[in-house]
């Protein structure tokens, strides 16, 4: 964990307290993203959901990354399926065949002991319907403007569905 990361995770009182890596390897402190509401979901680029996640998450970011202030935050997940095996290399050319322009993470786990920090706190601040665990790609958590997880999302909720929930925060 980096400095960032507080190792008590559970003690945290936001997003804010948290750090990860970008996919070109720099660190990048989430209170970078105080003020904005987030948009935080783990992405894959060889999963049923892939086309149209992509596609919504990136309309999403044209239609309100300037106007509203979103920030969506991905990061690619390799533990569902194995519907993310490639490199940091890969998925940077992957990503620009969708014409990403959101904020892309390095791949990292989202369930177990080696999942990253800021994924057990989400996870422990909103439980999904099967409990704590993420269940598959593209689980969608928007944190409000004060750094705080407000609501999380099942793999079928699309992006544009979530408008009217993103509606409310800012």
């Amino acid at each position: 964990m980096g400095e960032e990361n507080p190792e008590n995770w559970e003690e945290a009182e936001s997003i804010y307290e948290f750090s990860a890596k970008s996919l070109k390897g720099e660190t990048v402190p989430l209170k970078n993203y105080k003020g904005n509401v987030c948009l935080i979901v783990n992405v894959a680029s060889k999963c049923g959901y892939t086309k149209k996640n992509y596609a919504e998450l990136v309309e999403l970011h044209e239609k309100y990354a300037d106007s509203k202030g979103l920030r969506i935050l991905a990061f690619p997940c390799n533990q569902f399926g194995k519907q993310e095996p490639g490199d940091a290399d890969k998925i940077c050319s992957f990503v620009e065949t969708k014409n990403v322009k959101f904020d892309m993470f390095e791949k990292i786990n989202v369930n177990g002991p080696t999942a990253h920090p800021l994924w057990k706190y989400l996870k422990s601040k909103l439980k999904g319907d099967r409990g704590v665990a993420i269940k598959w790609n593209f689980t969608k958590f928007i944190i409000d403007s004060n750094g705080q997880p407000v609501e999380r999302f099942a793999s079928n909720k699309s992006p544009l569905q979530l408008v009217e929930q993103l509606e409310k925060y800012w």
